[in-house]
This record gives structure tokens, sequence and C-alpha cells, in this order.
């Protein structure tokens, strides 16, 4: 019996595959059909990084942060408790006979004074940072740093008028309290200068020529209490005189103010 060269399939051996048969094969064209639909390998997990330009991230520094109504609302705290200390500073003992009461209050007459004198100072700061802040739209580091100064200041005055009541008459105390005085309005006035030098900080409307008048006024009250601190070692009592000259000083300036006209 003789070989048979055809499989049982009935498929001669030696025959190509359709998918060999070239361009005109049914399987060449499916082969090539699924190899243009098939994507390149895709790289699971990966995420495409996005720059963002630098004018549009959104600023974290601290004096973004916070914000200037935060802000002043912690001052105004701050300030309210450093009047409430300067009031518990007046006192009388305890333990007195009824005889001795008017003299226990003649005594307390210097503490009484020295609350007044530092309530005044202190509601004139106060004052002057209310108006400082309905100027500021936005705080930097630079306002944020110096407006902490400030509240250090103002929480440590309790102990320079301590020393004025009961150390009045020397030269040292009146120089303490001078000092502690002209330093808070100098903090003030550089918070003021911080806005006139950088405009982008400032409230719309707020002229460059009001901004320059409230860095005068400041400056009166430095120039004042900073030339009484040497002058207290001459003379304390004509140094604690000599504070009553920012009064006019300042009311000079704010009448020249609105009588000069602005410039064109």
């Amino acid at each position: 019996m003789g070989i048979s060269s055809r499989p049982p399939n009935g498929r001669a051996f030696g025959r190509a595959p359709p998918f060999l048969h070239g361009p005109g094969g049914r399987g060449y064209r499916v082969r090539r059909s699924a190899q243009q639909r098939v994507p390149g390998p895709a790289i699971v997990g990966s995420v495409p990084a996005v720059s963002t330009p630098t004018h549009e991230r959104e600023d974290e520094s601290p004096g973004a942060i916070i914000g200037p109504d935060r802000l002043l609302a912690f001052g105004d705290a701050v300030f309210a408790i450093a009047i409430t200390l300067l009031a518990l500073d007046i006192n009388v003992p305890g333990d007195l006979e009824a005889g001795d009461l008017g003299t226990a209050l003649h005594q307390a007459l210097s503490d009484i004074g020295a609350y007044l004198l530092s309530f005044v100072v202190i509601g004139v700061l106060w004052l002057g940072q209310h108006t400082l802040f309905h100027r500021v739209a936005r705080l930097d580091s630079c306002l944020l740093y110096l407006y902490l100064a400030l509240l250090a200041v103002i929480a440590a005055l309790p102990f320079p008028t301590r020393l004025i009541s009961e150390y009045a008459d020397t030269a040292a105390a009146t120089a303490v309290y001078a000092g502690s005085i002209a330093a808070a309005s100098g903090l003030i006035t550089a918070m003021t200068l911080r806005l006139l030098l950088r405009p982008a900080l400032a409230t719309p409307g707020t002229t460059p020529r009001r901004l320059r008048v409230a860095v005068y006024e400041g400056l009166v009250m430095v120039a004042v209490f900073a030339v009484s601190a040497p002058l207290a070692f001459a003379s304390p009592m004509v140094a604690q005189y000599w504070w009553l000259a920012a009064i006019p000083a300042r009311a000079w300036l704010s009448h020249r103010s609105r009588s000069v006209p602005p410039r064109a």
C-alpha cells in the first residue's frame, strides 16, 4: 500500500498556512489590522507633571495665611489685657483702720496717675493701630513681625507703668517708660512706612499723601519720647512734662495736613 502525501484533514503537506500568503491573504489582513488598533504600552500609575506658573501659586507666607482682620482681633485682645493689668496695680492695704484710709488713698494717687497716663497712651496707640489696619488690604511677613513686636511692647507696658508709679522721681524709671512708648510708636510708624513703600499692601483709595502724614505724626511721638529718655538723667520731672509736647505737635501737623492742598 502506498503512503499518501495528504494528511487526514485533507491538506497536502508543504502547503503554506493562509497567514503567510502575503498581503492578499485573510490572515495577514487580520493580523495587520490588529497591530494598527493596539496602542503602545501604557505606564501604570504614572501621572503627568503639571507645572503651575509662579504668579498662580498660592501664597503660603504667614502674613497671607493669617489675614489682617484676624491679626487685628488678636491685637485688640492684647491691648485689652494690658489695660486690665494696669488697673490691677491700683490697690490699698486690706487691714487698715478707718482713720488710715485717707492716708492710704493719698499714697495711691501715684498709682492712679500712672494708670491714667498709660491708659491714655495705650488708647492713642490702639486708635493708631486701627487707623493703620483700616488701610491694610493684605499682610506680608514684614508687617506681621512688626505688629507682633508691637504687641510684645504693649503687653509689657504694665512693668514700666509700675516703675513710673513707684519711682517717678528717678531717671531710670522715666527713661524706661519713655523708651517703651517710643518703641511702640516707632513700630506703628514702621508699619505705616511699609505700606507707603509697598502700595500693593494698602487698600484701594489709600493715597501716598495720607500715609506720609501718618508717618510724620508717628515720628513726632517717637521724637518726643526718645528725646525725653536722655533728658530724664538731667531732670526726671522736666522729661515727664516734655511728654506733653506731643499734643500740640500732633495737632499742628494734623492741621497743616488738612490746610495744605494735595499735589496735582
